[in-house]
């Protein structure tokens, strides 16, 4: 693990780190926040995954986060939205696939199957190494993330009951497989079947029988996405008549921006905090 950067914040280190990834065939880079608590004893982590475009970097300077998570003693993981390199696959005019736009699936179609491989690097690679490296109770994880990443949150929620005690979303895109932005990349990364698409919905493993004890989501009304990308209505729709329980709160006047998560981070941390114990 290559040390990228290490800064002191509310008496906790932000980090940012480098490794070779052998999912993603390459490079990968990821931001860790580790609260002071972490000096005497293994402290609980939070996994944030980014929307579509971003880094680690998006969350960890506009997300306002450190303040309150040094407070509940959290450790947060950032991980990048995708793999990179000059070798890596890409679509250069297009913002919705390719590098910054992973999707948190694992791909199966050339040519982007050979470093796509993006929930197998969130689930498996990357847990594997910061329990390794840092002072992790794995025994109490959360996750939680904005658009794209709150897509990525979710599924990996349902998919790992077991694994993660809370899960909540900003802005999340809940039915990815019918969502203009999201469709096109679903076919080009998993094929044409659109039944292999059902793993990465939340919306569809719900009602294939995945369950969840409950979801937090935050969602602005001012959203230029909502309409046609987000729809949480869809995953309230789903969640009817099963136990999974749902909050979600729509928000006058706020849109997609970081302006709109750092409001409600703190919300999401203390969601987090009193689940994780």
């Amino acid at each position: 693990m290559k040390i990228i950067s290490q800064n002191t914040a509310f008496g906790g280190m932000q980090g940012v780190f480098a490794h070779d990834s052998d999912a993603c065939k390459g490079e990968m880079t990821f931001a860790v926040f580790v609260p002071p608590q972490a000096i005497q004893e293994p402290r609980p982590v939070l996994w944030y995954l980014s929307g579509l475009t971003c880094t680690h970097a998006n969350v960890m300077e506009k997300g306002e986060y450190r303040r309150l998570a040094a407070e509940l003693g959290l450790i947060i993981v950032c991980p990048d939205t995708s793999p990179r390199g000059n070798d890596v696959p890409d679509e250069l005019t297009n913002w919705q696939m390719g590098k910054g736009a992973g999707f948190y699936l694992d791909a199966t179609e050339k040519p982007w199957a050979e470093n796509y491989q993006m929930y197998t690097y969130i689930t498996e690679e990357l847990p594997a190494l910061v329990s390794e490296q840092f002072r992790v109770d794995m025994g109490r994880q959360g996750i939680f993330g904005h658009s794209m990443g709150g897509h990525g949150a979710m599924t990996i929620a349902l998919k790992n009951p077991d694994r993660f005690k809370s899960c909540s979303a900003f802005a999340p895109i809940v039915e990815p497989s019918t969502a203009d932005w999201s469709e096109p990349a679903l076919e080009k990364y998993l094929g044409a079947d659109k039944a292999a698409w059902r793993q990465y919905d939340a919306c569809a493993l719900v009602k294939d029988g995945a369950r969840f004890p409950e979801f937090l989501i935050d969602q602005g009304k001012a959203d230029g996405f909502l309409e046609t990308g987000l729809r949480p209505w869809l995953f309230e729709e789903a969640v009817k008549g099963t136990d999974i329980g749902l909050t979600l709160r729509m928000h006058e006047r706020y849109d997609h921006s970081y302006y709109f998560i750092s409001t409600f981070m703190d919300d999401h941390l203390r969601w987090h905090g009193e689940r994780l114990g």
